[in-house]
């Protein structure tokens, strides 16, 4: 065996160590590998291996939550796949683009190159490709708050998915579909999507899908009002996430859990999980979740009668989600303002807003033509409003 041949063969071990250990849910033991990797491949002049070194850094650093590093190897990758003509790996450098940008709030260019990349698939007849990209799309679509629509594409990917065997994707199509359902109020609809998905990620010993499933269970429960399997779900995401190293949905969680402790009285607990998930947002760069920590926020200061502050979180919420084009959080961001133009402090005292242990209403009627438009199935809950 020549040193040269050695030298790759040595290359791709390390290549598919990093691999196993990624598909283990092992992000940053995965990073190193890759990088590792990377370096051999530059060194050897692999054009190939460097292609494929940039898509798996991509897709790592993107479940860990660092979109710019992603959509760094993303475009690299991009280009070398044009270099040697490779459609397949460009168009999965493409999707993957598309994902670090709608989460970073570009839903618009997202969807641009998703629907680009779906045009490559159906030439080179991958179905496995086309049925990724109505995931990547339905999620777009539920970013910018077109629910109605995210829900038709959940579903057309549930079921190519299904007609592909890949119980893999299966499970994630099973998790849009519960957090579409969610946001479109549809909550028995979103505890049971997400319950079927978490089975098919244990089945799999999946870790990221059993904490992503897990999140979407204490969510399911928060909404109907059950705030201690809440929380114990909630718990259980948390310690996954934070075994894998996973920031971006990390933050989500202590979202969730802020929002649990502000709808049964525990005002500071609940600020401090906002607190520190907008932190995590902020490093992550992620516009919607600020937003939804800032509405958090803006909630808690309105229920104490702190209405200088509380205005000053949810303008900026509403002005940020019009700039970003996010219909339904737009419509959460007006709902608290409508409050706020019809609750004073005296009212909030009388109707008990601050008591512990149980929901806390509000006088006023909401108006629900905002959820309405968007096909939503919200009831008025007064405050504090149980953001989905």
């Amino acid at each position: 065996m020549s040193n040269s041949s050695g030298k790759s063969l040595e290359m791709d071990r390390i290549f598919r160590q990093a691999e196993k250990l990624r598909g283990r849910s092992y992000y940053p033991q995965s990073i190193r590998l890759f990088k590792k990797a990377l370096l051999n491949y530059k060194n050897s002049r692999d054009t190939l291996g460097i292609l494929h070194c940039r898509l798996s850094l991509g897709d790592t650093y993107r479940m860990t939550g660092s979109f710019e590093r992603a959509a760094k190897h993303y475009m690299y990758a991009i280009e070398l796949a044009k270099i040697i003509r490779d459609l397949r790996a460009g168009a999965d450098a493409q999707v993957g683009l598309a994902l670090s940008l709608r989460a970073q709030g570009k839903w618009h260019d997202a969807l641009k190159l998703i629907r680009e990349s779906r045009t490559v698939y159906r030439k080179l007849d991958d179905k496995e490709g086309i049925a990724f990209t109505l995931w990547a799309e339905a999620g777009a679509l539920r970013i910018k708050g077109d629910v109605t629509k995210a829900l038709t594409v959940f579903r057309a990917c549930h079921t190519m998915f299904e007609s592909l065997a890949d119980l893999h994707g299966v499970g994630y199509a099973l998790c849009g579909l519960g957090g579409t359902s969610r946001v479109a109020g549809l909550y028995k609809n979103s505890k049971k999507y997400y319950e079927k998905a978490h089975k098919l990620f244990v089945e799999q010993n999946d870790t990221f899908g059993k904490a992503y499933s897990f999140c979407g269970i204490a969510n399911a429960y928060r909404m109907v009002d059950d705030y201690k399997n809440a929380l114990k779900h909630f718990m259980k995401a948390t310690t996954l996430y934070r075994k894998i190293g996973d920031q971006v949905s990390y933050s989500y969680t202590l979202w969730g859990i802020g929002m649990t402790h502000a709808l049964i009285g525990n005002d500071r607990k609940a600020r401090d999980y906002f607190v520190r998930s907008k932190r995590s947002f902020q490093k992550t760069k992620d516009p919607r979740g600020i937003i939804y920590c800032r509405l958090g926020l803006g909630q808690l200061a309105l229920i104490a009668g702190r209405f200088v502050h509380a205005r000053r979180f949810i303008e900026g919420s509403l002005t940020e989600a019009t700039k970003y084009g996010f219909r339904v959080e737009v419509c959460y961001a007006k709902t608290l303002l409508w409050y706020m133009d019809n609750l004073h402090a005296h009212a909030l005292k009388k109707k008990g807003l601050g008591t512990k242990g149980k929901k806390r209403i509000a006088t006023g009627k909401r108006s629900m033509r905002c959820y309405n438009t968007h096909g939503l199935k919200l009831r008025d809950q007064g405050l504090p409003l149980n953001i989905p």
